[in-house]
């Protein structure tokens, strides 16, 4: 019998994420009816049993080593070209999805033609939104948006309820987290897969901005809720702001050059360090 649902490919790629990794597979392992779904964990070398962990504890999940710690791009990629889908989905190994979410972020995927990726509505632990969604990345957009989030981590309330209300559009964006991010295939192979030389962070905002300048949109999918244990992986990782920084800088040379200089600046300025 013909089967025409769409099929989709989960890439969870991890680092020491064994005490996440399993809520997060517990959400997903016989719960994405009706689509058929295949789940691959992509391992950067972790020294905590995270990739026998999941083989021990998960069977049908498939477990690929990376062979070192490749960065989030670079394994993301491994994963996508292990597996094949109509769409992949990646997520990150402290997330928890809710049942239903997965299936409403691909539904509202699926309904928009136009569209080649779709974004959840992140949910802290304490059910806050995230800031998982935001404008074109420069400077003016950065500040602000770095000034809206500081508000909102203090918890003014007019911020709280200004996050909260946008959190609940669904709508086009310019960005959505790759935290939790399903992408058509045919778009992704369209654009190389992952730009590798975003080692961690960015890499998401990029593949967005690729995606857009091919004249493709970005959708907020509001109503597909994930749950994010924001940074317990990242957190461990002694070199995560200066990957971030290298992140924002190989932006900078790849969509705003003229930008560039003046943003390293800032950061020599700011005894910020950028480079290894």
């Amino acid at each position: 019998m013909f089967d025409n649902r769409p099929s989709v490919a989960i890439i969870i790629v991890t680092y020491n994420s064994k005490d996440e990794i399993g809520l997060c597979l517990e959400s997903l392992v016989g719960h994405t009816e009706p689509f058929p779904t295949t789940i691959t964990v992509v391992d950067n070398a972790s020294f905590d049993g995270t990739a026998d962990f999941v083989r021990q504890g998960w069977p049908g999940v498939q477990v690929i080593d990376a062979g070192g710690n490749l960065g989030f791009s670079r394994a993301n990629n491994i994963g996508i070209r292990a597996t094949k889908s109509d769409y992949v989905l990646l997520l990150n190994p402290d997330t928890v999805s809710p049942p239903g979410a997965i299936q409403t972020l691909v539904r509202g995927l699926a309904a928009q033609p136009d569209a080649a990726i779709g974004g959840a509505r992140m949910l802290n632990e304490r059910g806050f939104p995230e800031l998982s969604w935001g404008p074109p990345l420069g400077p003016w957009n950065d500040l602000k948006q770095k000034l809206l989030s500081n508000l909102y981590q203090r918890k003014i309330r007019r911020y709280v309820r200004q996050i909260d209300k946008l959190s609940r559009q669904a709508r086009e964006v310019a960005w959505v987290s790759g935290a939790c991010m399903v992408i058509r295939r045919p778009d992704l192979e369209a654009v190389g897969l992952l730009d590798e030389r975003f080692f961690m962070y960015t890499e998401d905002v990029d593949l967005c901005m690729q995606m857009r300048q091919r004249g493709r949109t970005i959708l907020y999918v509001a109503n597909a809720e994930v749950l994010h244990h924001r940074g317990r992986s990242a957190a461990r990782n002694p070199v995560t702001d200066l990957k971030r920084r290298k992140s924002q800088v190989a932006y900078y040379d790849k969509h705003l050059p003229r930008w560039a200089g003046l943003f390293r600046l800032y950061l020599k300025l700011t005894r910020k360090p950028y480079a290894d």
